[in-house]
This record gives structure tokens, sequence and C-alpha cells, in this order.
């Protein structure tokens, strides 16, 4: 592709070679290469990437799930693919219960995540999952974003 996309990105290929420092991984690759991952995957196939990842490269480390479970195939509105007594985080630590998973940021549109201040006010972000150190971790990175955080209990 040699044309912007819908939105007026300009095609991979050209932001790749601006962006030479960036590069590309496999799932595995990249869960391995840090001490956080961000589980940005459509949540309809996440525990699916999850897996492609790899659970010896999620354990130990912070597991920031920002997916939500969005089904789409009925068209829009979208209904979740899971709901009311279970929840994706809760899926996610299930399936890889060394993972210290934290939800965040699933209330915000992407490209106001990290520019809160694209809507005016004051706002706060929910950060929830079971381990104080992990919720920490990501409430930090949260806030360098420009976000009042609030860690959750649970």
């Amino acid at each position: 592709m040699t044309e912007p996309d819908a939105m007026g990105n300009v095609p991979f290929g050209q932001w790749q070679g601006e962006h030479q420092g960036v590069r590309l991984l496999t799932f595995a690759d990249a869960a391995a290469h840090g001490d956080l991952v961000v589980n940005a995957s459509p949540g309809a196939i996440s525990l699916t990437v999850l897996e492609a990842a790899g659970a010896t490269n999620l354990s130990g480390k912070v597991l920031w799930d920002i997916a939500l479970p969005l089904d789409l195939s009925q068209g829009l509105p979208p209904t979740l693919t899971v709901a009311n007594t279970d929840s994706l985080g809760e899926q996610i630590q299930r399936a890889y219960p060394d993972a210290r998973v934290v939800k965040a940021l699933t209330t915000v549109f992407a490209e106001v995540m990290v520019d809160p201040g694209g809507v005016p006010g004051e706002h706060n972000v929910f950060v929830a999952g079971e381990d104080s150190d992990a919720k920490a971790t990501v409430t930090e990175l949260i806030e360098q974003f420009g976000w009042l955080a609030k860690a959750l209990a649970r």
C-alpha cells in the first residue's frame, strides 16, 4: 500500500521506515522481551493471542489488559463475549495464574488513552487487579499519560 488509510495514517512500510527502532516480533518474542506486557488485542481473541505469547513468557510479569470482549459478529451495537458473572480479566488471570493481571483504561477510546487532555475536565481511571504492586506499576504509567488513577481494592 502506498496511500494513507481511511484515517489518514501513512502506509505501514513508510511508518516503519521512519521508526526503524521499532522492531516487529512474534507474540512470544515480544512477551519474553519486557517486564510488562500490554494486551491490546481484540477481546474476543485475547486468550488466543496470550496463548501465542506463552505462559512462560507471561509468568511473573505485569499483564496490563486493556482489551474489551466485544462481539461485533451481529454488527452494531456490539454485545459482549463475556459479562455479568465473569470478565475477560478474570478469564485471563485464571488462564495465566502466574501473570500479574491488571485491568485499566478499558473505558477510554484508544486515542484518548495516552492523551487525556483531549477530553476537557477532571477524570479518574480505575485500575483493578489482585496484585497491589502490579496495580501500582500500571497506575504510574497511566499517571505519566496525565490521568488521575485510583487503584481499586479488587
